[in-house]
């Protein structure tokens, strides 16, 4: 009898060859986690990462030309400053407007999109102050 349970284990087609790779393959949840969409997208036009990237590259520019005008201590002592200025912030529930470092990178005198139709997590809507300095400092 062990012999016919043989022959058909023998002709059976084994379980690795349902296996479905290809273009439609399905997503192992247990294995690789949740999907985001969001990580997955590319930029939908090619300037999309360059305007991403705008202030970064105008920072290294001017950067590069303050050096070779001025030397390295010049670009190392902006860059100190900057770091200085953006350590100094509002209470956690105020908005912070970031005006030294505004000034320092000589935007203080234009007006432009982030000024008028700024991002929505930086609302006018006022959080409840206790629950938020109590969160800044890890006490919740």
């Amino acid at each position: 009898n062990s012999r016919g349970a043989s022959s058909l284990l023998k002709d059976s087609v084994p379980v690795a060859d349902f296996s479905v790779s290809g273009p439609f393959e399905g997503h192992d949840l247990l294995r690789r986690g949740f999907t985001s969409v969001k990580n997955e997208l590319l930029p939908s036009h090619p300037l999309e990462l360059s305007e991403k990237n705008f202030q970064l590259n105008q920072d290294k520019t001017n950067f590069d030309t303050l050096r070779n005008i001025q030397g390295l201590h010049a670009p190392l002592k902006l860059q100190m400053e900057f770091r200085a200025v953006k350590q100094v912030q509002r209470l956690p529930f105020l908005h912070s407007s970031n005006l030294a470092l505004d000034t320092l990178r000589g935007n203080d005198g234009s007006i432009g999109f982030e000024d008028i139709l700024n991002d929505p997590s930086q609302s006018e809507i006022m959080g409840e102050p206790h629950m938020m300095m109590e969160y800044k400092l890890g006490l919740l």
